[in-house]
């Protein structure tokens, strides 16, 4: 007798794809929500620490309270109001001239209250005015002075930062397929050069091209005066960005490119590759769908490193390349004692160093298909 066919069960499949979708959903949310404040609370206790550190543990107080007396000194001696006073007088005057100006950027208040009072204005953006640093339009507002600065330390390390990984993504290729060549073994020697950082470089492209050869540019965004033309100013701004560009791609080429060949080797001699190779696929086909697919979540890990790496080290390089940035601008309100930019500066960075990371993480998920979002589910023995 031949068996009744069990009818399918339409609504109860949908059913189940509905709930796996929401299921996928809800951990991806799930996922998503643990990250941002894992980060979040990394960011607050950063935040803190530089507050603190700015602070000096209350020397930058003494330095602020011993420049307004001196200020208010210089101020009340040039009025002839003042001399004419009697001692206690001049003592009773000035006392409440400097207590006002304390009280005016709250040095009336302990540093503990202040501190928490910072950290949250800064977690807001509500960073206040510096106090002696401004923006080229004059503005004292810390928030004006970040905006004016940061799409240009957007603009050199986004540009840099690509520029290195698909250089150094091509060499790595290339490298992995002439295993043991003359440019294999260069790279392999000049890895440890990746230690020095970019602005060790910059300033030996900076002697040789800029003040040696003259070709181009000690440093700085565009020409002075800036161009008029929108072609002719994105011409000299690209201009400026190949020394800090090169620098950057200098110190970090050839360990990225070292690392990522070792990873393509490893990956070339799994069983999965030579079968590939046994069924007649082309060396193409092997190297994108065998070999790079399964590296990428290795190779954007030490990407990130190195993106992480330069946001730190921004101060110094954009110093050396006169980049008007917020690295700049952190080292400028270091040397004025500005804690408010400091601050402000500093939070910028670690949000923009959070970004980072936190799409390194979703990235970091869609492109390696053992990682799990959201949790653990069981799988298969």
């Amino acid at each position: 007798m031949s068996e009744a066919v069990v009818p399918v069960d339409t609504k109860s499949q949908a059913e189940i794809k509905r709930k796996a979708t929401l299921n996928t959903i809800s951990r991806i949310l799930r996922y998503t929500v643990v990250r941002l404040i894992v980060l979040f609370l990394t960011v607050v206790v950063a935040v803190y620490l530089t507050i603190l550190i700015a602070n000096m543990g209350g020397y930058v107080d003494k330095i602020q309270r011993a420049q307004i007396q001196e200020q208010v000194a210089l101020a009340l001696s040039s009025n002839p109001a003042f001399k004419s006073l009697s001692a206690a007088e001049k003592e009773s005057q000035m006392a409440a001239q400097i207590a006002l100006q304390e009280k005016n950027i709250g040095l009336d208040k302990p540093f503990v209250y202040r501190s928490f009072l910072y950290l949250k204005n800064a977690l807001t953006l509500d960073l206040g005015r510096a106090l002696k640093m401004s923006s080229d339009s004059g503005s004292r507002q810390v928030k004006n002075i970040i905006l004016e600065r940061l799409p240009a330390t957007l603009v050199l390390f986004s540009i840099a930062d690509v520029f290195l990984f698909f250089l150094a993504l091509i060499i790595a290729l290339s490298l992995s397929r002439k295993y043991g060549s003359f440019f294999d073994k260069v790279f392999i020697t000049l890895a440890p050069t990746s230690s020095a950082p970019g602005w060790f470089y910059g300033i030996f492209l900076i002697l040789i091209f800029a003040a040696i050869l003259h070709w181009l540019p000690f440093g700085g965004l565009v020409d002075a005066p800036p161009p008029e033309s929108k072609l002719l100013y994105a011409l000299s701004l690209i201009k400026h960005l190949i020394l800090p560009v090169s620098a950057v791609t200098l110190s970090a080429i050839f360990l990225a490119a070292y690392s990522w060949r070792t990873f393509f080797l490893i990956y070339s001699s799994e069983d999965y590759v030579d079968m590939a190779k046994a069924k007649g696929l082309t060396d193409r086909s092997i190297e994108r769908g065998y070999i790079l697919r399964p590296t990428l979540p290795t190779i954007i890990t030490s990407f990130a490193l190195i993106v992480i790496a330069s946001w730190l080290g921004a101060p110094i390089f954009e110093t050396v390349f006169n980049w008007p940035g917020l690295g700049r601008a952190i080292f400028t309100a270091v040397g004025f004692y500005d804690t408010p930019v400091i601050v402000g500066s500093t939070v910028i960075f670690a949000y923009l160093l959070v970004i980072t990371v936190f799409l390194l993480d979703i990235t970091y998920a869609l492109v390696d298909p053992r990682v799990k979002i959201g949790g653990s589910e069981s799988r298969p023995q």
